[in-house]
């Protein structure tokens, strides 16, 4: 069976991405607030919900990544939003701090078989050499999540309180997400059909996975993914704390974040454009490096207002486009046939490190010195991030025959 053309599908494919990582990802930070006034809860109490959901995801992750391996893809991602959209609407009826941790940690489960490592993997199965465009192509919507959902849910919340926004969230599950991913992900290819594999993949699956563990780039593209996660889930967390050091005006602090979201799909626009012009091993070189510049910015310009601008843009445009190279890295240099198991190996402790990073530089801040020293742990963390790139891409292509 000939897989469907790749700019539709991914499209469609990528609906469904807005509506999850808007619904589950981003509204947490509106529904804080509320919950905790309802709840008594503090903020830690409050925050350990998404953390709790973060952890769930990555528990998740390996057996739904072995699920879609095996061609199980349409029941994993349809379930999943039917799991979604049925936490949506437990969440809805919460009345106690246990139950408001019971409704995330349920988020949490529906997330790893809804948001980008599942659709990657699926992609990658179905798109041979095209994959990395298809990936792309998936991430435009997605990238725009935070500028829809925030606005949207915000709007939903003062017309209809919470608990009633949370409804129409879960009827866009059931009605958007289900329904799409029924109909888009028949025909899944079977386990191992690619006619182009890497040289990796010559043994049956489960020895297979098994002999890509006794390899260094796997373990070196792990680093990479754990480190700039820590990056990239710390700086969001404290991103209205730093403008406002760095001296913005409120409306500043506000609009600045909020474009972001804008960012990350220009960047994603400009690989679209150019990725077939480009030497895609050099491209995944030097993306990783605008983070590291982006963190450099602000602690060479003092967190004057310049600073912080162009670390906004070096951090969008970076983040934007790191999410094409994170999530095609192991099918470039490790395999692309058990991708989906590869990156469910990696669920847990990239979990732990996204939701360990925001503590870690709440703890490094301080009162005098600020962000500093948390700011420098950044730019080492991502530096070392983009070195084991760099050493794992080298590995790979020096190997291959």
């Amino acid at each position: 069976m000939h897989a469907p053309r790749l700019i539709p599908f991914s499209f469609w494919l990528s609906l469904p991405q807005l509506i999850t990582w808007g619904s589950v990802f981003y509204t947490f930070s509106l529904l804080m607030t509320p919950l905790e006034a309802e709840l008594g809860m503090g903020r830690a109490e409050s925050s350990l919900a998404f953390s709790l959901a973060l952890l769930a995801e990555g528990l998740m992750a390996y057996a739904v990544g072995r699920w879609i391996d095996a061609g199980h893809e349409r029941v994993v991602m349809t379930l999943g939003s039917v799991w979604v959209g049925l936490g949506l609407l437990g969440h809805s009826a919460v009345t106690s701090v246990a139950g408001f941790y019971a409704a995330w940690i349920w988020l949490g489960l529906g997330m790893a078989a809804t948001l980008y490592t599942p659709a990657f993997a699926v992609v990658t199965r179905r798109y041979g050499q095209d994959f990395r465009r298809a990936i792309i192509t998936l991430t435009f919507l997605g990238g725009l999540a935070s500028t829809v959902f925030i606005p949207l849910f915000s709007w939903w919340m003062d017309l209809w309180g919470w608990r009633q926004a949370l409804w129409a969230l879960a009827a866009l599950q059931f009605l958007v997400c289900v329904p799409l991913h029924g109909w888009l992900l028949q025909g899944a290819p079977r386990p191992a059909a690619h006619a182009d594999r890497m040289h990796t993949d010559v043994a049956p699956p489960p020895e297979s996975v098994r002999e890509h563990l006794r390899h260094a780039p796997f373990w070196l593209l792990a680093l990479f993914m754990v480190l700039m996660m820590s990056v990239t889930s710390a700086l969001p967390a404290h991103m209205i704390a730093l403008l406002q050091e760095a001296g913005l005006s409120p409306t500043w602090v506000i609009a600045v974040p909020a474009a972001i979201g804008v960012i990350q799909v220009v960047g994603r626009g400009v690989l679209f454009l150019f990725e077939r012009r480009w030497d895609v091993h050099t491209a995944n070189r030097w993306i990783p490096g605008f983070i590291p510049m982006g963190v450099l910015a602000l602690l060479l310009g003092g967190f004057h207002p310049a600073g912080a601008l162009l670390f906004v843009l070096l951090f969008g445009l970076g983040n934007g486009m790191i999410t094409i190279v994170k999530g095609t890295a192991l099918a470039q240099y490790v395999s692309r046939d058990h991708v989906g198991q590869l990156n469910g190996l990696l669920g847990l402790p990239i979990a732990v490190a996204r939701a360990a990073a925001p503590l870690t530089v709440g703890l490094l801040w301080s009162p005098a010195g600020g962000y500093q020293l948390a700011l420098l742990w950044l730019l080492v963390a991502s530096l070392l991030a983009t070195a084991a790139l760099w050493v794992a891409q080298r590995h790979a292509l020096n190997t291959q025959p």
